[in-house]
């Protein structure tokens, strides 16, 4: 399987597959079979683009998009919480565009994940591949609350759910879940948030606890320093919980 790259120039920046021909403003690219990271190519006009390796963050600016995808800044808080590593086993439900999927697998996880829209799995799942992980990814279609007879018991090291009927999943986490493992719940509603973490406690996971995950750009200039006026700042509410 052939690995896209990026071809980067200003702020242009182009997903490719090695061996195609790409077209832009700038004039026509051709893209060798074995073009490597760092290389310069140039259009036929004489531009040059750099050649760069796809990476994690890239994802979210280049998959193909079937709903908001779940910001890096919030991954990187699920996966340092979680503490997921190589060999972790994660279930995840409410799958869309498949950017929190792709990254946990990029972190050495299997991932078993599911989607209900038949159009979105299968979306995923050209991500999956364009992301380099369709092998250590399971995109599933179907309703997990449906299939959660079919899981084997203690059987996942983490569980990461964003879909709206979380709380209805949440009751079941603890016999999915091995001892000492981690359940993460993402939802831009802090009334949903509420019923994860009622739920949790019914469930009686330990150690549960809501995070609200808002970021503030900095802004440097000749008149002084000070935090970004854009509006964007608060993404979402993250429930942890462990099974002790």
């Amino acid at each position: 399987m052939t690995v896209p790259v990026l071809l980067v120039r200003g702020d242009r920046e182009y997903l490719v597959e090695p061996g195609e021909e790409k077209g832009t403003d700038l004039g026509v690219l051709e893209v060798p079979e074995d073009v490597e990271p760092g290389e310069t190519l140039e259009t036929h006009l004489g531009d040059k683009f750099r050649v760069r390796r796809l990476r994690g963050p890239d994802l979210f600016h280049h998959f193909d998009r079937t709903g908001a995808p779940m910001v890096p800044r919030d991954i990187g808080l699920v996966i340092g919480e979680t503490g997921v590593a190589r060999g972790d086993r994660v279930l995840d439900t409410g799958t869309g565009t498949g950017v929190l999927a792709a990254l946990l697998a990029r972190a050495g996880a299997s991932v078993v994940t599911y989607e209900r829209d038949p159009e979105f799995a299968d979306v995923a799942r050209k991500n999956m591949r364009l992301g380099g992980v369709a092998d250590d990814v399971d995109v599933r279609t179907g309703d997990l609350t449906e299939e959660l007879d079919g899981l084997e018991p203690s059987s996942f090291d983490v569980v990461t759910l964003d879909t709206g009927d979380a709380p209805d999943v949440v009751e079941s986490v603890p016999e999915l879940l091995v001892e000492g493992g981690f359940l993460a719940v993402y939802s831009p509603f802090v009334e949903s948030t509420r019923e994860v973490v009622e739920a949790a406690r019914a469930a009686e996971l330990s150690d549960v606890r809501t995070r609200e995950t808002i970021q503030r750009e900095m802004q440097f200039d000749d008149r002084g320093s000070r935090p970004s006026t854009a509006p964007v700042g608060h993404t979402g509410y993250l429930v942890l919980a462990r099974n002790e």
